[in-house]
């Protein structure tokens, strides 16, 4: 089961291909969007949904490559299924280390395409969820204190209510009233979640915390 209806996103500047390749999507049960060239792809408007790309390697102006590195440039995630006609080892193997799903040699059957798809949604998917994880970390610790963050930071490092207390020149008994209020606003039933929350954050800590 998906988070959402899932989109595929086509881009191919053949017509004849956009066309088949979006029946064929919809009868796999997701919706589709075509586009003829990689500039038209990156100036939509895309919907929040999870997807993936499925992407010919020989446009014209911006080719697929180049665009699966505009893409990891502005952090899209979006997973990749590359297609072509004239398929070249090196161009495959560039490809999949770049974070490729899928290189698939036309014409290929629905065999091919379908379980690459659904990797791909898959993938995608999982992405969104850990990015959701991570946003409703990063408001619940914007909602600590200054002096709740430096506990929070302390108690997650290994430090004892005594070690944190003589490393801030505060008393014991403040550093648990802190960190009964960093528990409660971090919504973590123990300390080990709050260490893995810790961990989820990281460079965020490191930068805001």
């Amino acid at each position: 089961m998906y988070d959402a209806n899932p989109i595929v996103f086509v881009v191919d500047d053949e017509p004849a291909i956009t066309r088949a390749l979006s029946r064929l999507i919809t009868t796999f049960g997701f919706q589709c969007m075509t586009f003829s060239s990689a500039q038209e792809f990156l100036q939509a408007e895309l919907p929040d949904a999870p997807g993936c790309l499925v992407l010919d390697v020989f446009l014209p102006g911006l080719t697929g490559l180049e665009l699966q590195q505009k893409l990891a440039e502005t952090k899209l995630d979006l997973p990749i299924i590359f297609m072509t006609a004239q398929p070249e080892v090196a161009i495959s193997v560039q490809a999949m280390k770049a974070g490729a799903i899928e290189f698939l040699s036309k014409p290929f059957g629905e065999h091919e395409l379908l379980p690459a798809i659904q990797r791909g949604i898959e993938r995608h998917c999982s992405s969104r969820r850990r990015r959701a994880r991570l946003f409703d970390l990063t408001k619940r610790a914007d909602s600590l204190t200054p002096r709740e963050k430096e506990v929070f930071l302390l108690v997650t490092r290994g430090l004892l209510n005594k070690q944190a207390a003589a490393e801030l020149g505060i008393r014991e008994k403040t550093i648990k009233v802190h960190r009964a209020q960093v528990m409660q606003k971090m919504n973590a039933d123990s300390l080990a979640e709050l260490v893995r929350m810790a961990e989820q954050l990281k460079g965020y800590t490191t930068r805001r915390i």
